[in-house]
This record gives C-alpha cells, structure tokens and sequence, in this order.
C-alpha cells in the first residue's frame, strides 16, 4: 500500500477514563444524541433490518457498501450473503474436557479451500471453537472491566506471562529506519517468543501435562503476529482464543473462569498487542481497510458489545459522545475500541471508520452483539485466507484425522527443534 494511502498513527495509547460521580453516567449519555448524528445513513447495517440482519450488502444511497458489493435485492435466493443474513445468533456450547490418555501432537494446517472450510464448520471442532466464543461473550453481559471477578491461579499465570511479554517491548526498543511500517525488531521480539515461549506456556500448565507443550505453544506462538511479514490481523487473535480453548479442553480453564478470562486475560492480550502495533508499526494482515471494523481485531468488539447488553443509560450511538469515550474507554471494550480506533485515524469516524459509524444506528446493543457474532462467523471463521493458517491438533481435531505422531515430529519443523534438545 502506498505511504500517502495510509492511515495516520500516533504512538500515544487512548487515555484512561477518570472516575464519574453518580448520575454522570446518565447524563452523559442522555446527550449523545447532540454530540453526534447516529442515523441511519441509508446503507449498511440499518437498511437491512439492523445487526439481527447482517451480514448483508448495504443499499443504494450511502452507507458503508464498498462500490463492489451487490444490492441486497438483486441477490439470489440461496446466495451465500443471502443464507448468513438470514443464518441464526450463534450459541454458547459447553467444551467437552479431554480426557487421558493423551496423544498430543504438533499441529498443523489444514484448510486449503472453501469445501474444508464447510467441513470445518459441520465438525464438531468447528462449533466447539464458535461455541467457546459466544461462552466467553454470554459471561460478560452486563459486567464492566472493573467488576469483581474470582481469579483462578491459572487466570492469574496467563495474566503474568502476558505482561512479561510486555516488558519484552520495552527491552527490545524499534529500529530507526525508513520505512513507516514493519519495524524489523518485531522480529527480534519473535525470536525471543520462540525461545522463551515454551517456558512460558509450561508456567501455565501443571507439571503432569507438561508434554501439552508441544501441542500448545504453536497456538500460543501464531497469536502474537508474523515475524516473516510483520504483521497482525484477526487470524492471529483467532488463535489465541484457540490456545484458550485447548486449555479449556484440558479442563484448566472452566465455565466459572470465562468471565475473569474475558475481563483479565484477553484485556491484557488486547494491551500487548497494541503496544506491538503501535511499537513496532505491524502492517495489518488481510484489513479490508475503512470496510472493516478495526485493521487489527475483532473479538474485543463481540466482548466490548456483550458487556453493553441492557445497558441502562449507554446505547449504540453514544459512541459518538466524546465525553462518554472519555469517562467509559477504560471500563468498556467497545468503547475501548472506537477510542483506539480515533486516537489511531486523522478525520471522522464516519469517514476512517463508517462501519462502526454506520453500527451505531442500531437500536440496541443485543442487536449489535448478536449482529457482531454472526459477522465473526461469516467474515472469520468462513473465510480461507484467514482460517489457511489455523491449526488442527488433537484438541482441536480435524474432522477426519487419525493423528500420527511419527509423521508431525518431523526433525524440519520448528517447534520440534525447540524440544529434541
């Protein structure tokens, strides 16, 4: 992408919110609607019947539909954006524990095209993974950042781990160079990871799964970005929750720790990896640009959106209060979001941003979170070149594998090597 096509970035972090006296919250929220005009533009998410309805093309007149989206009238009955417009709320499943004994094994790629993808999808591993997810959003409804939450002693490791990969930041400063983007320390950063990484995933798990390991760390490695092409993008947080997940299959992580999970852990994976983008200038992988919803992450927003739920004073449009962003970023993640959102893009939000301008027409925040599961499925899960690079071991099983140990300890591969010593 050419340099004058890029967004403007500024190293500073969003602000943090200052505490609010009682009633503040209602007020300032009762004058969103000044702040800023959350109608509907006439395209987008509106025009088709709100987030309940995506995802779907917007329609003529505005909006957010990029010049080569098809109207949706003019699709045909049984067309793709047709059936996932239509396609129900995705639903909370319970993670089946594994159980010994164990085979674990290095696991590898294995979707290749969109047939593996509809495999993927229809096998258990695939509404496991999406089922774990709507778990995690289901147990924030309601909950600020703030709110009490018991922490596990495995809550508690993961969070400590994530901040000493923080701290790597700081010892491994970016490179003066030319280029604006793809600060060649991020590699540095990486090296590190595959080094120290596997000691650090071992201080998460007991001492009798310490052979998870293997299995483990290549989730956790693919979750920090790629040291190759220096970027980030919604593939890689897509494997973080995968790492989560198999913790969650081993039983370390239970049904009673998804909202410190969500409140605790993936705040702080959300922390490192904006101090990575904004250090180290990741390019952003596969971003559809002002057509996406962030150049870097999603799941904050489903989280961010789950914790708005029945919000008594705080609806979709009162993102364009910047007071509101002020007082809240800090205690809410979708607040959080459009804050880094602005603090990170020159102009209008509706110019940089007009999907998550357009999002805020919806009425309510049930329709925004239900509207955000489903284009997580559909514009994630269900897309190739993201879920090219997602891997399949003995937790998270394809759907016709009898693994082989034999032939995934292959001498070549570079998590084994970390482990033949």
């Amino acid at each position: 992408m050419a340099e004058e096509e890029r967004t403007s970035v500024v190293t500073d972090p969003p602000s943090t919110s200052s505490s609010t006296a009682p009633g503040e919250e209602a007020g300032l929220a009762g004058r969103a609607g000044n702040d800023g005009q959350a109608t509907n533009i006439g395209g987008g998410y509106s025009a088709i019947g709100g987030m309940g309805s995506w995802p779907g093309a917007g329609l003529s007149g505005g909006g957010m539909r990029p010049p080569s989206f098809t109207p949706v009238q003019s699709l045909a009955p049984g067309s793709p954006m047709t059936l996932a417009a239509v396609a129900p709320v995705p639903q909370a499943r319970r993670v089946p524990v594994a159980q010994p004994p164990y085979s674990f094994v290095i696991p590898r790629k294995r979707i290749t095209s969109t047939a593996d993808i509809q495999r993927f999808h229809q096998s258990e591993a695939g509404k496991m993974l999406l089922g774990f997810i709507v778990g995690l959003n289901d147990s924030v409804k309601g909950m600020k950042l703030s709110d009490y939450c018991k922490e596990s002693s495995r809550v508690i490791s993961i969070v400590a781990i994530l901040k000493r990969m923080s701290q790597w930041v700081d010892e491994i400063p970016p490179r003066q160079q030319p280029a604006r983007y793809g600060n060649l320390s991020f590699r540095d950063w990486q090296s590190r990871l595959e080094i120290d990484g596997p000691n650090l995933v071992k201080q998460v798990i007991p001492e009798g799964l310490s052979d998870a390991v293997l299995e483990l760390f290549p989730y956790f490695q693919d979750s920090f970005g790629n040291a190759t092409r220096i970027d980030y993008g919604t593939g890689h947080e897509v494997n973080f929750a995968a790492w989560l997940l198999c913790l969650a299959r081993l039983g370390l992580i239970k049904e009673e720790d998804y909202h410190a999970v969500v409140l605790r852990v993936f705040v702080e994976y959300l922390d490192l990896m904006r101090k990575l983008q904004t250090t180290y200038w990741l390019e952003p992988a596969g971003s559809h640009g002002v057509w996406g919803l962030d150049d870097y992450h999603f799941l904050p927003f489903i989280f961010g959106s789950a914790q708005l739920v029945d919000h008594k004073y705080m609806k979709p449009k009162s993102i364009h209060n910047q007071d509101i962003l002020d007082h809240y970023s800090a205690e809410y993640l979708y607040l959080g979001c459009v804050q880094f959102v602005k603090k990170v893009k020159k102009g209008s939000l509706a110019e940089h941003s007009p999907m998550i301008d357009d999002i805020s027409g919806v009425p309510t925040w049930t329709k925004v979170n239900g509207g955000m599961l489903k284009m997580f499925k559909a514009e994630v899960l269900e897309k190739v070149p993201i879920m090219q690079h997602f891997l399949f071991g003995s937790l998270i099983p394809w759907y016709c594998d009898n693994f082989c140990p034999t032939e995934l300890l292959v001498s070549g591969n570079k998590h084994w090597r970390l482990w033949k010593k």
